[in-house]
């Protein structure tokens, strides 16, 4: 019985061949997990992947299925790992472990000029895949202009020249950021004019030496606070401009955070949010903070983001159809869906909460009592900062170095301090946004998708939500082991 993809979600997706951009990212894992178990008839999805060095794409594809992800800096400092198998996909292996061979690596960098793909796998791809996910990009608010726009604009007009020779395309979705348009204190769900002109920029960073570019950089960050944004702000436009021959959605989530449901409450992968400072203050190291405290974390959990860009998708692939009826294959205007928090909680008060829970699920190697005082005022942040992180750091590397260990404090304490100034320009701002293209979609979703595809998440229970992060944080970042917690609980009250 053929089912009306306009009356079944996994109705829609059967037989769709799928390009996901940023398939080893946080995004993009808990997609192709979701995908895999919930549209289980899709035909295929390419994943666009680089190598890297001594790894090729099917080793890294296989490590992302079977093992744990790289750990980053700031945790194999402060925690010896243990290696553990990754649990994200083990429903899906337990449910559809047939639908694993369903992915296809391919060989190429988003960062390079024409996405770094080879002309056998361009032109494959131009001949078979029906539906676009771009979901890479590089989020570090520190990095030069010049990789930024590289990799979040130029990438997104190479995306868009492909998907223009793709005989079958129904569908582009662009994952943006909810912080793309930070001048605007109200965010409606439409384009904005860029901070410039994505074209000029694109032509200006290809052909400039470091110096010019260093001076341009500076004037960049006159309209924006870091590369991050600036680049996707001006990748929205690139999208606007070329919605008048493609089918294009943007969404745009804010901060991502741990899984609320699926597959498994609070899986991550990375610090994010909240979970940064849970494991930071929580192990003793993050003494202070620079942030407003009265302010409202703006964070979405990936899952529920997940969600949203399926339901776009499949939103645009069906107005894509009803204009092939009428000799039209195009929007002329991207769908753009603000995926914002649905529930408010100040930046005080969740961190409040957070100690509540390391006091209850406290952490292993604890270094220092809990304990994190938050202020706005840069002068005082600053001297804090030195009292409590540096001056702390050097004492104890100087302990490891006389008894014959590897420094490695105060090198953290940098990062600390430069991650906490980075991220402080969004603690010290506020913005609302439009929802009304988000209730409109969670108004189509046919009544036997709504639980598996619905993306509202107002009657969430933040504490509850909140626990289970904080656990996730230990499982799957630290890898600590639960059962010992009463151990943890008499170390630290020592």
């Amino acid at each position: 019985m053929i089912i009306d993809p306009a009356k079944s979600i996994p109705a829609f997706y059967a037989g769709q061949s799928i390009l996901l951009t940023g398939p080893t990212g946080f995004l993009g894992k808990v997609f192709i997990e979701k995908i895999l178990r919930s549209c289980p008839d899709v035909r295929e999805i390419f994943l666009l992947m680089r190598s890297k060095t001594g790894t090729n794409i099917n080793e890294r594809l296989e490590k992302i299925l079977n093992l744990p992800s790289k750990q980053n800096f700031f945790l194999n400092a402060i925690a010896t790992l243990s290696l553990k198998i990754n649990i994200l996909f083990e429903k899906l292996r337990k449910e559809r472990p047939s639908n694993f061979e369903k992915l296809i690596p391919i060989s190429g960098d988003v960062s390079e000029k024409g996405l770094g793909l080879s002309a056998t796998d361009r032109q494959m791809l131009v001949e078979r895949v029906t539906i676009i996910i771009h979901a890479a990009a590089s989020v570090r608010f520190n990095n030069s202009l010049k990789y930024a726009i590289f990799a979040n604009t130029r990438a997104t007009k190479d995306i868009c020249i492909l998907a223009q020779s793709m005989k079958n395309l129904i569908a582009l979705l662009y994952v943006s950021t909810a912080f793309a348009h930070v001048n605007e204190p109200f965010i409606d769900e439409k384009i904005y004019l860029p901070m410039a002109d994505w074209q000029k920029i694109i032509e200006i960073v290809e052909t400039s030496d470091e110096h010019t570019l260093n001076v341009f950089t500076a004037k960049c960050l006159d309209y924006a606070p870091n590369t991050y944004i600036f680049s996707k702000n001006l990748a929205e436009k690139v999208i606007q401009d070329y919605s008048s021959s493609l089918p294009c959605a943007i969404v745009r989530p804010s901060i991502v955070i741990p899984t609320l449901q699926e597959p498994i409450p609070g899986w991550l992968d990375n610090v994010y949010g909240p979970i940064g400072l849970f494991i930071g203050g929580g192990k003793g190291i993050l003494r202070v903070a620079c942030l407003n405290k009265t302010v409202n974390e703006d964070a979405i959990p990936v899952d529920i983001v997940i969600k949203a860009i399926i339901v776009v998708t499949w939103k645009v692939g069906l107005t894509t159809y009803d204009h092939r009826i009428t000799d039209s294959c195009t929007l002329q205007t991207p769908l753009v869906v603000n995926c914002t928090g649905q529930k408010y909680i100040t930046y005080q008060d969740c961190i409040k909460m957070m100690f509540n829970i390391v006091n209850e699920i406290p952490l292993e190697g604890t270094v220092w009592t809990p304990h994190t005082i938050l202020t706005d005022n840069l002068v005082l942040f600053y001297i804090l900062t030195i009292l409590l992180h540096i001056l702390p750091a050097m004492l104890i590397d100087l302990i490891l170095i006389f008894t014959g260990r590897r420094p490695m404090l105060v090198k953290l304490q940098r990062r600390v301090y430069v991650a906490n100034r980075a991220v402080s320009y969004f603690s010290f701002h506020e913005w609302k946004y439009s929802n009304i293209n988000r209730l409109t979609l969670t108004s189509l979703i046919p009544h036997d998708n709504l639980d598996s595809f619905s993306f509202d998440c107002s009657n969430l229970d933040i504490k509850t939500y909140c626990k289970n992060s904080a656990i996730g944080g230990k499982k799957f970042l630290l890898h600590e082991d639960m059962s010992r917690l009463d151990t943890v609980k008499a170390h630290n009250k020592r």
